[in-house]
């Protein structure tokens, strides 16, 4: 990275490149490096709940490994077969347990990174309470590649619930559908995922209606707690179970091999807003429990909803449209990072939804 830097060479920093239909446009550069094979686990303390990874690491072979000692990582993103930790960061994916877990940004408990003065840094370290120093790893997290090069990751990991079970029903209306929500977000319950699909995204995972999908995990005892609460919810345990959450994870990479000339879009929302996007005619997937929604069009030409970004679309249609139209009042302060870090404009350059 120093040396391109100092040839003043544009650098594509990628992994296994399972995400170029995301962000912004991949530009022609001079120089390609890719982590893929940085795939060593440095450290692993099943006791203390932390590991270390590189950046290369597949996430589901990271998943395997906490399995089978009776761990997760519950970040369940896209790309979850394909993907590597350190891209999955970059672009930062989470999934339908982000309602209970958060995302990767609270998963994080150190990381080195590579910068373009050709220096190691790290920030954080092994241990969940850590407070030395800047937490600069956070940075890194949704930043396309655009600051540094993900060398390494520590994770904190969380022990695998006993039990896992998913709630499925079904309503005539978004009305009905979120009023149910409501009822579970304001309720003593605390599911893991509450996911919102309009009728044409339901027909999409196999169901129909307004579908509300709940998925909790926990002893015998509280899995019993919620078959009282959601009686005559459609039930789902073990591999059918699995198969459905696969769907709602991939729901927008399968749309876009579906559609390859289509948009998903994402587009936050109050979580007493997100009615008018359900209503829509178009696949709407929404995460009940923090707003965001994903919109799926056909039409590469469709309209962004206020707030949103172009998250999945062709090559030829991030090169010629605003993927990410209106910025928040932060954006100078990204602006003024991405300076910091690379005064040049050389790391992968527009990656973060053509804006940076």
């Amino acid at each position: 990275m120093a040396q391109s830097s100092e040839n003043k060479q544009r650098i594509r920093i990628f992994g296994c490149d399972s995400k170029r239909a995301m962000g912004g446009p991949i530009h022609a550069t001079e120089t390609e490096i890719s982590t893929r094979e940085m795939r060593r686990v440095l450290a692993y303390e099943p006791t203390d709940l932390t590991i270390s990874v590189e950046a290369g690491m597949p996430i589901l072979q990271l998943e395997q490994l906490l399995a089978d000692k009776g761990q997760m990582l519950p970040l369940d993103p896209p790309f979850s077969s394909t993907g590597t930790v350190a891209g999955t960061l970059a672009a930062n994916l989470s999934g339908p347990r982000r309602r209970l877990y958060g995302t990767a940004r609270d998963l994080i408990i150190g990381m080195k990174y590579a910068t373009l003065q050709g220096k190691v840094v790290q920030s954080g370290g092994m241990v969940v309470k850590n407070v030395a120093g800047l937490d600069t790893a956070k940075l890194m997290v949704g930043s396309w590649g655009t600051l540094a090069a993900i060398a390494v990751v520590n994770f904190k990991v969380l022990p695998k619930p006993a039990c896992s079970r998913t709630f499925l029903m079904t309503f005539d209306s978004a009305s009905a559908l979120l009023a149910k929500r409501n009822a579970i977000l304001n309720s003593v319950l605390q599911p893991c995922a509450v996911d919102l699909l309009n009728p044409a995204a339901a027909s999409r995972v196999g169901q129909s209606g307004f579908l509300l999908a709940v998925q909790a995990a926990g002893s015998a005892r509280v899995m019993g707690r919620y078959s009282n609460e959601f009686a005559g919810a459609n039930t789902l345990e073990d591999a059918d179970e699995n198969t459905f959450w696969e769907h709602v994870r991939e729901f927008a990479p399968n749309f876009m091999a579906e559609n390859p000339q289509g948009v998903v879009i994402k587009a936050p929302r109050t979580l007493t807003a997100v009615t008018d996007l359900l209503a829509a005619e178009e696949p709407v997937l929404a995460r009940g429990g923090n707003g965001v929604c994903y919109v799926c069009f056909k039409n590469s030409s469709a309209a962004i909803p206020t707030g949103g970004v172009v998250d999945y679309s062709s090559e030829e249609n991030r090169s010629t449209r605003t993927l990410w139209p209106s910025p928040g009042s932060d954006f100078k302060i990204m602006q003024q990072l991405k300076n910091l870090f690379d005064p040049d404009l050389l790391l992968n350059q527009g990656r973060l939804y053509g804006r940076i």
